[in-house]
């Protein structure tokens, strides 16, 4: 996203101030289809730069058991608005108010091929209701079930009744030649949730 959006930037400033800009032309529909395309590619460019450099290096899911709380890297944006300010907001809500929604979507290519994504998210509800009032995502395209199995069972019977885990990953940890990622702001809770998340009661 970040090199499509610094090429068509690239492309509307040719287009804009090159030898064959739309504003030498004595057409008014030429003018008018060249002002809408440096418009809509403006927006576009800004759009894929901000996308891959405004959202966090990683979005962690932290699970304590002994506090029975969930604890949400939430990072709130509107992908259609590249000018609104993107921010990250962490939430933790009690483990009673997660449920798990598994989700399949169908589409199809130009060409026609069929494509299938699926995934989970965490669904969070208002005590003693159905109400969904925040949702993240767990998996995609991955060990959906199994996810979700492996947390129930860490948070309902502890680390003895699971085998044990991998090694932790950092999450700023990013690979060298992903420049976008690179770029991208660093996961850092605010110091009273990382304790929190991190401790027992």
């Amino acid at each position: 996203m970040l090199w499509m959006g610094l090429i068509m930037l690239l492309w509307l400033v040719t287009l804009t101030i090159g030898p064959f800009s739309f504003i030498h032309s004595t057409k008014p529909s030429i003018l008018l289809i060249g002002i809408v395309s440096t418009l809509v590619s403006f927006w576009i460019s800004l759009l894929a730069i901000r996308l891959d450099l405004s959202i966090p290096r990683d979005l962690p899911l932290r699970f304590n058991r002994a506090r029975q709380r969930i604890y949400a890297y939430n990072f709130n944006y509107r992908w259609w608005n590249p000018f609104e300010r993107w921010r990250v907001i962490p939430v933790a809500y009690d483990w009673s108010q997660v449920r798990a929604e598994r989700w399949k979507k169908r589409g199809a290519t130009a060409q026609g091929a069929l494509i299938i994504k699926w995934g989970v998210v965490l669904s969070i509800v208002e005590p003693g209701t159905n109400k969904v009032i925040d949702r993240f995502p767990l998996s995609t395209m991955g060990a959906d079930e199994f996810a979700w199995a492996y947390i129930c069972t860490y948070m309902q019977q502890g680390p003895s009744a699971l085998p044990p885990p991998g090694p932790p990953r950092d999450h700023n940890d990013v690979p060298w030649y992903n420049l976008a990622l690179r770029l991208a702001p660093k996961v850092k809770w605010p110091a009273e949730m990382d304790r929190e998340s991190r401790t027992a009661p």
